[in-house]
């Protein structure tokens, strides 16, 4: 019988590009608070994070109440954008995410799974909006798990599918997926059409760097090898 496999995959800048979202919604949570929004290349530098932690990372010089309030503003404005203009719906899968999925999904023996910043609100709009829930046996999110990069998310998933961490993958562009992933005892592949540089990617300790979707499934299958 051939032993479970486990594909985790981070959803912004990995399978969904969703930069113009977080972007307006950062801008308009700091301008709420009458202060001057970080850089765009800041602020994506810090998709991954759970929200707070996000916000502390990119203003630690205003207060803890202050940064509360632009927590609790970019959240009204995401779901605000999501009322007005479809949210998640219009930010795009990246070209070839479909394809691979369903790729991984009809191999034997491959189990799917997400581990996201986002909340589990965010997470159901985004797959109803592509229809991607039906790919995935499990999904953690930031509502139930410190914020990356601790392994809280990557252990869930474990223990969720049965599969052994020496069988399993994490798939991030960002260096906290990365390091995420190694401190679980994960494989670890960095996508470089996402937010954080493949320079960043590399110094994290990702163990491949993949460059395009089509390029993944060997990817895969390499690492599996290695560590059979």
């Amino acid at each position: 019988m051939t032993a479970l496999r486990l594909v985790v995959f981070d959803v912004d800048g990995t399978l969904v590009d969703s930069q113009r979202l977080i972007l307006a919604a950062m801008r308009a949570a700091f301008a709420e608070a009458g202060r001057d929004a970080p850089a765009d290349a800041e602020i994506l530098g810090i998709v991954g994070l759970s929200l707070p932690v996000a916000i502390a990372a990119l203003a630690p010089e205003i207060p803890e109440h202050e940064r509360g309030q632009i927590t609790a503003a970019y959240r009204a404005h995401f779901a605000a954008e999501r009322v007005a203009h479809g949210g998640e719906a219009n930010a795009p899968l990246y070209p070839g995410a479909r394809a691979a999925l369903d790729v991984l999904a009809a191999a034997p023996a491959t189990l799917l799974g997400v581990a996201t910043g986002k909340s589990r609100r965010g997470l159901d709009h985004l797959f109803s909006a592509h229809d991607l829930g039906g790919y995935f046996v499990t999904a953690q999110t930031a509502d139930d798990h410190p914020s990356k990069p601790h392994p809280s998310m990557l252990e869930a998933t474990l223990a969720e599918t049965g599969c052994a961490a020496a069988r399993a993958v994490m798939i991030g562009d960002t260096e906290f997926d990365v390091v995420m992933g190694r401190t679980a005892g994960f494989s670890t592949i960095g996508v470089t059409w996402g937010y954080h540089s493949e320079a960043r990617l590399a110094r994290a300790g990702a163990d491949r760097l993949v460059r395009d979707f089509g390029d993944l499934a060997a990817a895969l299958e390499d690492l599996m090898e290695e560590r059979a």
